[in-house]
């Protein structure tokens, strides 16, 4: 073999292999330039700990995120419902999650509602508004009447009921040490006291529903000494009945059978793997005398601590007629709740969710009324809990008569909540509302606590700017003239003209009844919830 036919031989096998090589090794590249950054983000999004679709789907999870930059752009093509269990209204939802991120808060182009539509509400400011700097950035009211050894010291706002078993473990540790981080009060809601609930120190507001759970015997019947053992405890503050909550009025509490794990099951002594109904009435009194009777031994057992109850308003003769036991026993609890009918975070039939229950403004103002007119309003506080978003719906409440408000979805909202509406199913995508515990892992407590305790923080200080803007210095100043309607495009209306207050001590027999009160004072009853 020559020279040349040995150099051609050489550059032909040279070739051979160098294709065979490309052949091998070049897909194998390719792949890994495409595939490999991949890589690098998913392990990225599995170890981050601050946005939880991206830690329980990574990858696909950044498509989240892409759909919500472009959502401006393309909004005028949905319509976003502003109903019971829908989505809140984007201005209000990017509010929260600016607010809880720490983000700026402010928008251009001015507001971006149609102030001319019919429903739009604003609030008035002075043309002297006050120094904001020289104002109490924490303002809080105190809870506990006459008989209260124990009195509370509450924030405007606070985390409304959810309880531990709706949501997972990870969330009710979050909200809860937010609470303690922020100087708030967080409502356990009627699933009883959990762990999650006591190891961080966060003050409390026990819930007691009608399963009694964390208070009731194997035959499920409340037990004074079951809830002397948790209401003494040191992390809890106040205590309240729940009668009713805006999410199913009338109906009770539901838990679905598969977020009933044994851990569950074993706080509220129920048998696990079960969906768990609570009656929609209580066991433990029958009458509205029964039931000032029962906020007054509560208070005992609990050493003296602030005890009240919580309603979503449905017959007005029914709420006139517990009233009338509070003046008949000279007896009063600490403060009521009032959920109005749009509220509520849990599972509940649609027909109960949209159509049954008084919604909060129309409630509120009428327990207002209703405690003025018996000449006991100065006797407890009202905590307003329902669709409690924003500084100006705090004014709002507070205008109606509510002493400090709660919220719920604003605060699950603030863990990350993305209104997946997958509550009831244990697939919450975020972690927040599943026992799922991969699904639950997306969770991180140290990020989260933070922003639950930032939310509280920057809503509590645009309250208290709006307060200021309005020429107040004292949350108890703001009334019902500070907030107007329209209530067509050709008219507008205060809050005093749509929800008109009524005259102290009318309601009380020799008193000028007003006429539409009449017919439900006369058919209102201490000794039965029955109408005469």
């Amino acid at each position: 073999m020559n020279t040349r036919q040995l150099f051609v031989s050489i550059s032909v096998l040279s070739s051979l292999l160098l294709i065979g090589w490309a052949w091998f090794w070049l897909p194998a590249l390719a792949g890994f330039i495409i595939t490999g950054p991949l890589i690098v983000m998913g392990v990225q999004d599995m170890i981050q700990t601050r946005q939880s679709i991206k830690r329980n789907f990574p990858l696909a999870g950044r498509l989240r995120y892409v759909f919500e930059d472009l959502r401006p752009k393309i909004q005028q093509y949905f319509v976003e419902s502003d109903t019971d269990g829908a989505p809140i209204n984007r201005n209000d939802r990017s509010v929260i999650y600016q607010r809880a991120k720490k983000q700026i808060d402010t928008t251009p182009f001015g507001t971006q509602l149609d102030v001319y539509a019919e429903g739009y509400e604003w609030m008035c400011h002075s043309i002297k508004p006050m120094d904001v700097a020289k104002l109490n950035h924490h303002p809080r009211v105190r809870f506990g009447g006459s008989r209260c050894q124990q009195p509370y010291d509450m924030s405007v706002l606070n985390v409304s009921a959810m309880s531990f078993g709706s949501l997972s473990k990870n969330a009710i540790e979050s909200l809860n040490t937010g609470a303690r981080i922020g100087g708030f009060a967080h409502n356990t809601g009627e699933g009883g006291l959990s762990p999650y609930h006591l190891k961080n120190g966060g003050d409390l507001i026990w819930q007691i529903g009608t399963g009694y759970f964390g208070a009731r015997d194997e035959a499920g019947n409340f037990n004074d000494e079951a809830f002397r053992a948790n209401a003494t405890l040191p992390n809890v503050k106040m205590v309240e009945i729940k009668l009713s909550q805006g999410a199913k009025p009338g109906h009770g509490g539901i838990l679905p059978a598969a977020k009933n794990t044994p851990e569950i099951a074993a706080i509220r002594l129920v048998k696990p793997g079960t969906t768990v109904f609570s009656p929609p009435f209580h066991s433990a009194f029958s009458t509205p005398i029964e039931l000032i009777q029962f906020v007054e031994k509560l208070r005992g057992l609990s050493g003296g601590k602030p005890v009240g109850f919580k309603l979503c308003i449905g017959r007005k003769d029914e709420f006139i007629g517990i009233c009338k036991a509070m003046v008949q026993l000279d007896s009063y609890p600490d403060f009521i709740t009032v959920d109005g009918g749009e509220g509520g975070t849990g599972a509940a039939p649609p027909e109960f969710s949209n159509f049954v229950g008084m919604p909060l403004l129309d409630a509120l103002s009428f327990v207002d009324n209703a405690l003025r007119g018996f000449a006991i309003r100065d006797k407890m506080r009202l905590i307003a809990s329902g669709k409690v978003l924003t500084g100006f719906h705090i004014i709002r409440a507070m205008a109606l008569g509510a002493d400090t408000c709660n919220s719920a979805r604003a605060m699950m909202m603030a863990l990350g909540c993305i209104q997946a509406l997958e509550c009831n199913k244990n697939t919450c995508p975020t972690g927040v509302a599943t026992q799922n515990p991969v699904l639950m892992n997306g969770l991180v407590i140290e990020d989260k606590k933070v922003r639950v305790a930032n939310f509280h923080k920057n809503t509590v200080d645009s309250f208290v700017e709006l307060m200021a803007a309005a020429g107040l210095d004292d949350p108890a100043k703001i009334d019902r003239s500070h907030v107007y309607r329209r209530v067509f495009m050709n008219m507008v209306k205060t809050y005093e003209e749509i929800y008109p207050a009524i005259p102290e001590g009318c309601l009380l027999d020799g008193g000028d009844t007003p006429f539409d009160y009449e017919e439900y004072v006369k058919r209102a009853s201490a000794t039965s919830f029955e109408a005469a």
